[in-house]
């Protein structure tokens, strides 16, 4: 019966050294590489936008396209104090 009772905590005692001791998995070396998503939309805003005319900021759908305007189209009417940033007032209102 002896026998027994110290098998048992033979055993148990290698378990809790083999659970304290025991090396670590390095999770980034094992880790599968996640894609990484790119929008054109992002990094070419300007692409979406095309002088077609406007010249007011009653005209333009979004202070991007505004913004756009101002930086790519000839004899636009919507920065007056000429600080570079169009359509200051409502209702388009870009503030940066």
């Amino acid at each position: 019966m002896y026998k027994s009772l110290l098998l048992v905590a033979a055993a148990a005692a290698a378990l809790i050294y083999y659970k304290t001791h025991a090396p670590l998995e390095d999770a980034v070396a094992h880790a599968e590489p996640q894609p990484i998503e790119i929008s054109a939309v992002a990094s070419t805003p300007e692409a979406v936008f095309r002088c077609e005319g406007k010249q007011h900021c009653s005209q333009m759908a979004s202070c991007a396209e505004a913004r756009f305007y101002l930086k790519n189209c000839p004899a636009v009417k919507m920065d007056g104090d000429g600080d570079g940033i169009p359509c200051e007032t409502p209702p388009l209102q870009c503030m940066f």
